[in-house]
């Protein structure tokens, strides 16, 4: 059996008069401040998405989600990653597992980790585990101004 693995990383700032709510790995916070994208800027789904594609040597987001495309302007990213996986699926990997860290100071993501790890690893089909961390007030992320996410992918073939 061939095992691989891959990185990914996204980062995304508030935007008070971005459309739709905030989205964390498909699960709405309808309190907070949304995120500016080209997309919904879910920036947890970005990451899983980067790092299974990375993972299974096909590139990253922005070779199949072009933010230059229209197709994907307000795209759901559940959806995206329902494609991605799909792709890994077809290039003969299976995912094994993915793990998340989400940097923010806001909003809390602990009390629907959870819901957040269900949703995410639904459309992996794969474990998901999701952690949150605070960046203590440093930089553009511990001032409040945006939220990043780091994610690890596991594939495999399953040959012998």
């Amino acid at each position: 059996m061939t095992v691989r693995i891959g990185q990914g990383f996204d980062v995304h700032p508030f935007d008070a008069d971005a459309s739709g709510p905030l989205r964390l790995g498909g699960v709405e916070f309808p309190e907070a401040t949304p995120l500016r994208g080209h997309s919904d800027a879910d920036v947890v789904t970005h990451a899983v998405i980067d790092a299974l594609l990375g993972a299974a040597g096909l590139g990253d987001i922005g070779t199949h989600f072009s933010d230059a495309d229209p197709r994907w302007r307000d795209a759901d990213s559940i959806g995206l990653l329902a494609q991605a996986v799909t792709m890994v699926r077809a290039a003969g990997w299976q995912p094994g597992n993915v793990d998340c860290t989400v940097i923010t100071e806001a909003p809390k993501v602990a009390p629907r980790r959870a819901e957040i790890e269900d949703r995410l690893s639904a459309t992996v089909g794969a474990p998901v585990s999701v952690k949150a961390k605070r960046a203590e007030g440093l930089g553009a992320i511990g001032r409040g101004e945006g939220i990043a996410c780091f994610a690890v992918a596991i594939v495999s073939n399953g040959a012998a």
